[in-house]
């Protein structure tokens, strides 16, 4: 697959065949038929990253073949968002003809928005100076004159220079309410928005009439805690990244949210605290005892959970599980299967014309 060419008329074969290899994933854990939520076929990705290449005169965004590590020229981008590639072009045609914006610049990532806001963050190898930040402020004066919603950051070695922020705020339609989500540049957060708002409504679904409080583990910037807030008495949710931790605060608040707290831990210390090893500063003040969480949320890094957690997770009656490695949360579900079964199982097709796949499982205690 070239990045300019989108194979959209084999997008349902490939949603089939990765039908077909959950099922047999699943198959040891005698799971249900998985529900199954499709991607739109192109403009999908909310987040892009590219090399920039330097030839003479010319400047353009390039990309790498995985295989052959070929360098391939990236004029458009069928699979990020319409956004993005509007962007592409516009910046690139107004860096190329500016020596101190174009010079050593090495790569530009975006961070695009439902909501039309865009981050474009430019990363060079050298040291950026007060000429580079007025030249970046009137590039981002000239952007915005043309319609863009833009913030442009420059990063360099151990320098990262906000003309205004580094943030925009995303507002997702979800089961009939507006959301209000802080995305922080250089920060998680989900990279297909329109699969976010899939996988967030069939987690409401599948909690709705729940009882007792939420336990959340890894929540980032409160993508699931703050929509399932409404299932639940209250939420509970830990996070490590500062970023992340603040940008769910304001969430909280945007979304006028008074039943979601947030902890910033890492899920392991909080597990350590939950089972009486160690006592954590970040926990006075909170009556872990006082909440009934009867349901526990995980949505893990690609390594899945590691073994304290997971026996600590198995504790819970019900356990929801979002995963973005089939293979390591096939290993958790040898040990949750002692204690639990799968009564819900979904496939998120995330990454369309990839092998990559996310799927949720909601397990009950036998």
């Amino acid at each position: 697959m070239t990045p300019e060419i989108l194979p959209i008329e084999r997008y349902d074969d490939q949603l089939v065949e990765k039908t077909a290899r959950l099922k047999t994933l699943m198959s040891p854990f005698t799971a249900p038929e998985p529900e199954v939520f499709r991607s739109p076929v192109s403009h999908y990705r909310m987040r892009a990253e590219f090399r920039i290449w330097h030839d003479e005169d010319e400047m353009y965004h390039i990309m790498f073949d995985q295989q052959t590590k070929q360098r391939i020229r990236v004029d458009s981008f069928p699979a990020a968002s319409k956004l993005i590639n509007r962007l592409m072009s516009a910046l690139i045609a107004a860096i190329k003809p500016n020596p101190v914006l174009r010079h050593k610049l090495f790569q530009i990532d975006y961070l695009s928005t439902q909501s039309g806001k865009i981050i474009a963050s430019l990363l060079y190898h050298r040291k950026l100076d007060e000429q580079w930040q007025q030249d970046a402020a009137a590039l981002r004066d000239a952007l915005r004159a043309q319609g863009f919603d833009v913030q442009l950051i420059g990063r360099a070695a151990k320098m990262k220079i906000m003309l205004d922020q580094d943030y925009v705020d995303e507002i997702l339609l979800i089961d009939g309410r507006n959301m209000v989500y802080r995305q922080v540049e250089n920060s998680f957060t989900q990279p297909n928005a329109a699969m976010n708002v899939q996988m967030l409504e069939w987690a409401l679904g599948v909690t709705r009439g729940s009882k007792g409080d939420l336990l959340e583990l890894y929540c980032g910037n409160g993508n699931f805690s703050l929509a399932l807030a409404r299932n639940f008495k209250r939420v509970l949710a830990t996070e490590i990244a500062k970023p992340s931790v603040a940008a769910a605060q304001y969430n909280i608040a945007a979304n006028h949210i008074d039943n979601v707290q947030i902890i910033r831990m890492a899920a392991e210390d909080f597990t350590q605290a939950m089972n009486g090893v160690r006592e954590f500063n970040r926990l006075k003040g909170i009556d872990l005892g006082s909440y009934n969480c009867e349901t526990i949320f995980v949505d893990p890094p690609r390594s899945g959970l590691d073994d304290n957690t997971l026996r600590m997770v198995q504790t819970y009656p019900r356990i929801l599980y979002i995963s973005c490695n089939p293979e390591t949360l096939c290993a958790n579900l040898e040990i949750l299967q002692e204690t639990h079964k799968i009564s819900r199982l979904a496939l998120f097709d995330q990454f369309p014309y990839t092998h990559h796949m996310e799927c949720g499982v909601l397990l009950e205690r036998l």
